[in-house]
């Protein structure tokens, strides 16, 4: 009898455990099966990865390469750091001055590229985080260079850096007579409100002070009315540098309600069609550009496997079946357009796309030139509290949300959107840029140069044909060719809508000429190799480190 109980009992167990055990696999199926897929295993791995850097032998014959090779890349990094010193000798001391006290800077100069080379980088081709004057595309350093300007400020400037310069000048004058008053109102709010809700098709509006806030906003309101926990992230998608939505490599803190699943994948719907504890589900449409792969950054160029290529019709597709998906599982569908917002098109991703979310985010351009978060959002998911519950809040106020500085240059900028030269800007923008972009591979192939360029209309990222150690050189050729980019390097290069055919020009051939010159200089050169082995060699190095070898034989 007690056989047949334990029997009994045991089978129980099993058929308790069996839909849950279906669950877990299901959710692990749906994740990318890549380590950005996977948040936890990537946090305990890079945890293990030592810290190592190659002498001045090993920096120029990482790929084994021939003496007479690294002999001419050696030649090339000493002909570059000279440059750098003595073209860029007033922005380099500055900023040199300042990095003790910035840990901005201290940080953004040690990720610019590979940490195994990254000291004698930082000590010969440091050009200066400093700028003195912008100008139309342009952007001049303290010593008087005059550089192309792709950082783009991050996504800010859209319409380029004279269009932000009259909004700042007119949103100023518009609540000059109230000046630095918090949290009373200037009149101004109420246009942006009712143009911002116009803009995206929702009910109502909140005012934040960066994206970042606003997506925490947004995720805070969709826990709050759906009574569920789970946030919904996509493999590789950036919102932000909170812990819920940042919950692998960055984040400290483990984000246990978080669930980073793969785009683009008939998994991930069956899971949220099961699931009933998902509260919402974040998209960001930057990644149509590069689906399941974190931002691209020089930093992380081991090898050449870096891909890029946008499929309007596939992601519109996606979009459309997660919409579906949400709606029937009352899933909050959050649009994180901070980056992208009006971008695209002046109504933003939704109008590209041809998706309604719930709940939309904006920031970057939108606060005209100043920092700015908005959540825009149907009525019934933005109110923070509950009529029949009086007690049961969801708090969010911010001292300097609805600044009237901010609210000025936005409403400066509002009414910019509305004007006949600014809507010019986006006829045809897809076949201007994506015909830019054919424009320049097509001269970089003829020329013989490992390069490539894939563009999510005016967003860029920078690809390579050949399988190198050396990719994020680049750079610094770039730089001396007088296109100045971003920190995170080839992997984002951003355009304003003010570059004309003229100015495209002039950058195609700065562009074709840097790549050229470190041609040139043999960091191509080295012996024939596949990514996986490159990838297998550095992992190696690692392992040597962990047992107290030097990282190379």
């Amino acid at each position: 009898m007690d056989a047949l109980l334990t029997s009994v009992s045991a089978a129980a167990a099993v058929a308790l455990a069996l839909p849950l055990t279906v669950r877990r696999l299901q959710l692990s199926r749906a994740k990318h099966p890549s380590l950005t897929g996977h948040a936890r295993m990537a946090r305990r791995i890079a945890r293990q990865i030592p810290a190592y850097a190659y002498d001045s032998r090993q920096f120029f014959r990482a790929d084994d390469a021939p003496e007479a090779v690294a002999a001419a890349r050696e030649a090339g990094f000493a002909r570059l750091s000279d440059l750098f010193r003595t073209r860029f000798a007033t922005s380099r001391a500055e900023t040199e001055a300042a990095r003790a006290g910035l840990s901005d800077l201290q940080f953004t100069g040690l990720y610019r590229v590979p940490f195994q080379f990254a000291g004698p980088v930082r000590q010969n081709l440091g050009s200066g985080a400093f700028m003195a004057a912008s100008n139309g595309v342009t952007i001049t350093d303290l010593d008087g260079n005059v550089f192309y300007d792709l950082a783009g400020s991050y996504g800010v400037n859209l319409f380029g850096v004279d269009f932000y310069r009259e909004c700042l000048e007119d949103g100023a004058a518009r609540v000059a007579d109230l000046g630095p008053v918090l949290g009373a109102l200037h009149p101004v709010v109420a246009g942006n409100v009712a143009r911002l809700r116009a803009v995206s098709g929702l009910d109502e509006v909140s005012f934040h002070m960066s994206g970042t806030e606003a997506v925490m906003q947004a995720v805070r309101l969709a826990r709050y009315h759906t009574g569920r926990r789970r946030i919904v992230r996509f493999c590789g998608a950036y919102h932000g540098w909170w812990g819920d939505v940042q919950p692998g490599i960055g984040n400290p803190v483990a984000a246990n309600d978080t669930l980073t699943l793969a785009e683009l994948s008939d998994r991930t719907l069956q899971v949220l069609a099961t699931r009933r504890d998902v509260a919402c589900v974040l998209v960001n449409p930057l990644q149509a550009m590069h689906p399941n792969a974190g931002a691209p950054s020089d930093s992380a160029l081991v090898d050449s496997a870096r891909r890029a290529q946008f499929d309007r019709t596939a992601y519109t597709e996606w979009l459309a079946r997660l919409r579906e998906v949400c709606t029937r599982r009352g899933i909050v569908l959050i649009l994180d357009e901070v980056f992208l917002g009006f971008r695209l098109a002046k109504g933003g991703a939704q109008e590209y796309f041809g998706v309604k979310a719930d709940l939309v985010t904006y920031g970057k351009t939108l606060g005209g030139g100043l920092p700015v978060g908005v959540l825009c959002g149907r009525a019934d998911l933005m109110r923070r509290f509950r009529e029949d519950r009086p007690v049961d809040i969801c708090f969010a106020r911010g001292t300097f949300n609805a600044h009237p500085q901010v609210m000025g240059a936005m409403s400066a900028f509002l009414d910019r959107l509305e004007t006949p030269t600014v809507a010019a800007l986006y006829d045809r923008l897809d076949a201007t840029w994506d015909g830019r972009a054919a424009t320049l591979n097509r001269r970089l192939e003829a020329e013989g140069l490992p390069v490539r360029v894939a563009n999510f209309q005016t967003v860029w990222t920078v690809l390579y044909t050949r399988p190198s150690r050396y990719n994020w050189m680049l750079q610094f050729y770039l730089r001396a060719a007088g296109l100045h980019l971003s920190w995170v390097g080839t992997g984002r290069l951003i355009f304003s809508l003010a570059y004309t055919e003229t100015d495209f020009a002039t950058v195609s051939e700065r562009f074709t000429a840097a790549c050229a010159a470190m041609q040139a200089d043999g960091w191509w050169d080295g012996p024939e190799t596949t990514n996986k082995a490159i990838r297998r060699g550095v992992l190696k190095e690692a392992l040597r480190v962990r047992l107290g070898l030097a990282p190379r034989g």
